[in-house]
């Protein structure tokens, strides 16, 4: 509102304006012909009637004919619309981050999605053993699967990575020592840190070794009769270069071993394949890893593997009996959803060629810049013919990063479609863009904003151009 009468006293002009806001009955005939819920329907009037009262008793400048019906009824039709949009929705990721922690992370594959649904809206034998026509354990669904991919001797799930880190270290070294090098006690993702994880478990933290270098003398000269576990966190968030050592998994094993200690790895984003192909730098693989004998080694399925949100537990029978008779165990297990998504993406590890374009987590970290030019040019086509008198539109060398805490040194060499707008500032067409039917979420560099193509799938270009065109407020011709 603007430009309110100054020939009256402002304590009357502002009663004038509150008496002009209709009741809540008045405006509800206005909207009853509107198919939706009636609650909402209440509730976006209400709302819509509140906060003009509330900018009039702010003292701002207001005018009579903005609490006219139609401007009203406009502001209304936003409310209810935006409370019959689900809160949980699809976005459009043209920032580059692959695996984005805010954004759902790794995609799921078709057949993924297709036996969440099998299972979603059917019956199944989630704890049900088809062979005994007795009770079973819903870990048996993937375990093989995970035991014949990696090496391991068991294994189990849990919801997420750090679950599966609390788990095993509050099963193996409650009340005892866990030794572990300075340079690995990580913070991960939300500000959950290692020590705090472990502190949680009822494990006491030992450090041992500098920041920066670790030698095997330091685990050793650590060792008591107080020591339960030897822990090597994979610090696949964040990189020490320099004047660096560390022990290897093969000295921590072999230290363990002398002193009858199980060691355990928490890889964080664990991989199956050796990514090197795609010219990415080296990540040690969960088979790598079970190979040098460790006792236990934990890691995501959403990262790296490409699969849904969950914690894998893997290694020594023995070992992964004990975890999966922990009492936490129920509270940390997951449902049959991420189940049905795992299962899925571990059944294609299996034809590793078709994991590696299937996959989408995968296959984008594999994309070349080829694929990713002619994603650009596609929609700068479509955008051109609408948006030339507002907007520069442009293709640019940028680089991708793989995100969700995994290979942080690792730029892959990409193409973003840079808008620079000419009527409105750059800030402003971000909010627009999160304010569409569709969200698209990109980036801001050097006053423009950009897309970055290779987390733009084929399909989305259509969907992106419209969102683009609703920002601009255009037509496309």
């Amino acid at each position: 509102m603007a430009g309110q009468d100054e020939t009256k006293p402002r304590g009357a002009a502002m009663k004038e304006l509150l008496r002009a806001i209709p009741k809540v009955d008045e405006f509800l005939s206005w909207v009853e012909h509107i198919e939706a819920p009636v609650r909402f329907v209440k509730g976006a009037v209400r709302e819509v009637l509140a906060a003009e009262r509330e900018f009039i008793l702010s003292g701002q400048p207001g005018r009579l004919e903005d609490l006219g019906r139609q401007v009203l009824l406009s502001k209304f039709e936003k409310r209810l619309r935006n409370k019959l949009t689900a809160n949980f929705r699809t976005v459009i990721n043209g920032t580059g981050v692959i695996v984005h922690t805010n954004m759902g992370r790794s995609l799921l594959p078709p057949e993924a999605m297709a036996n969440l649904v099998k299972v979603g809206s059917r019956y199944s034998n989630l704890e049900f053993d088809l062979a005994t026509g007795k009770r079973g354990s819903r870990y048996a669904l993937v375990e093989e699967l995970l035991c014949e991919l990696t090496g391991a001797e068991a294994g189990l799930v849990v919801n997420n990575n750090a679950a599966a880190v609390l788990l095993a270290l509050d099963t193996l070294a409650r009340g005892r020592e866990v030794i572990v090098s300075r340079g690995q006690l990580v913070e991960i993702g939300g500000s959950f840190r290692i020590p705090e994880v472990m502190e949680k478990s009822g494990a006491f933290l030992r450090e041992v070794g500098a920041t920066n270098r670790t030698h095997p003398r330091d685990y050793e000269g650590a060792i008591n009769e107080h020591t339960a576990l030897l822990l090597k966190v994979h610090t696949s968030n964040y990189r020490i270069i320099g004047f660096t050592s560390e022990v290897s998994l093969p000295e921590l094993v072999e230290l363990g071993g002398r002193h009858n200690l199980p060691v355990m790895e928490d890889l964080g984003s664990g991989s199956l394949v050796d990514l090197t192909r795609f010219g990415l730098e080296k990540e040690p693989t969960v088979p790598e890893v079970i190979k040098a004998g460790v006792d236990v080694v934990t890691f995501s399925g959403d990262k790296l593997l490409g699969g849904p949100q969950a914690g894998l537990i893997l290694g020594k029978r023995d070992i992964i009996a004990r975890i999966k008779q922990n009492p936490l165990n129920r509270a940390l297990r997951i449902d049959k959803f991420t189940l049905a998504g795992l299962e899925s993406i571990l059944r294609l590890y299996f034809d590793e060629e078709r994991a590696l374009s299937v996959i989408p987590t995968l296959a984008m970290m594999g994309m070349s810049v080829a694929v990713i030019e002619r994603r650009a040019g596609k929609l700068m086509r479509r955008l051109k013919k609408v948006l030339a008198e507002r907007c520069g539109v442009a293709a640019i060398p940028v680089f991708s990063r793989v995100g969700g805490g995994a290979m942080p040194e690792q730029d892959l060499p990409s193409r973003a479609v840079a808008l620079r707008p000419l009527l409105m500032k750059v800030t402003e067409l971000e909010r627009k863009l999160r304010e569409v039917s569709l969200p698209v979420i990109g980036r801001i560099e050097n006053e423009a904003f950009l897309l970055d193509m290779r987390t733009v799938a084929d399909e989305e270009i259509p969907q992106l151009a419209a969102s683009l065109f609703e920002a601009f407020e255009v037509e496309e011709k």
